[in-house]
């Protein structure tokens, strides 16, 4: 009704609408004035949908473009099978690390971070974290050369965080600690990124990565609270979400800003804004 008589009112909604999607639920409880759901599935098929992209997965960077990770950190376990990977609830908690190539040329007024396509993901089983932070820190800073790293701080992760912010240095890696505030924030940013076409997951490789990840989207659950809070997760019944949890963390990590060139510095960042393929 505000919208009919304020033109500048229903352009806010509007550019609120195509930031957020309709089916976000701050869109749907401020601006369609409609109940929280309660309790109900994170992603719907058609978020699902969009969510899936058609871009090969890769293994390694490509020259030119900028790269980022979210890294959860799991449970390192000396007597598990390391690098197992089995779906759902019979394999232990993982350290999963999803990569994202950032594209860019898709920002404008409405949408101001880039489009973040997975290219890769490395999940390790019950490997302690003693033997991880080696592999951690040569993947994200020789193979990708990750401009920021979001990885979580919470509880053991704290020592994860620490090892890389020393190797990586503090400016690239943000020690992220779960909270119900945080992890809302996270859960609503992941549910804009994907309403606005701005995450796409790599195309299918039949590889268990590939299975583990659908298994997490399609179980994911939401959970609204009175005070406009959201907590996600997957019901330990049916499995884990910590390919969830690093996703969420990749959309936290994509707000990166590139240094811009100026006078004699260094220019080869630039053409990294024109997208990519």
């Amino acid at each position: 009704m505000v919208a009919h008589y304020n033109p500048l009112y229903r352009r806010y909604v509007e550019v609120e609408r195509e930031r957020l999607g309709e089916s976000h639920p701050l869109f749907r409880t401020q601006y369609l004035l409609l109940p929280h759901p309660g309790r109900s599935g994170l992603f719907s098929s058609q978020q699902r949908a969009q969510l899936q992209g058609n871009h090969q997965r890769r293994n390694s960077l490509t020259p030119g473009r900028l790269y980022v990770a979210g890294v959860d950190v799991g449970v390192g376990m000396e007597n598990s099978e390391a690098g197992s990977l089995l779906n759902g609830k019979q394999r232990h908690d993982s350290t999963v690390m999803t990569i994202g190539e950032l594209d860019f040329s898709t920002c404008d007024d409405i949408h101001r971070d880039p489009t973040v396509r997975v290219v890769e993901h490395c999940c390790w089983t019950g490997v302690p974290h003693h033997d991880l932070y080696p592999r951690l820190v040569d993947i994200l800073k020789n193979v990708w050369d990750c401009r920021r790293v979001v990885v979580d701080a919470t509880g053991l992760g704290e020592g994860v965080a620490s090892v890389l912010e020393r190797a990586l240095g503090k400016s690239k890696v943000e020690a992220f600690r779960f909270t119900a505030p945080s992890k809302s924030k996270l859960g609503y940013q992941l549910i804009a990124a994907v309403n606005s076409g701005r995450l796409k997951m790599y195309s299918s490789d039949d590889s268990p990565e590939y299975q583990e990840f659908w298994h997490q989207m399609e179980r994911a659950r939401s959970q609204y609270r009175p005070n406009q809070t959201i907590n996600f997760f997957v019901d330990p019944a049916q499995g884990h979400d910590d390919f969830l949890s690093s996703l969420a963390l990749l959309v936290e990590a994509a707000k990166y800003t590139p240094r811009m060139a100026k006078g004699r510095e260094r220019t080869d960042e630039l053409p990294t804004l024109t997208g990519v393929v």
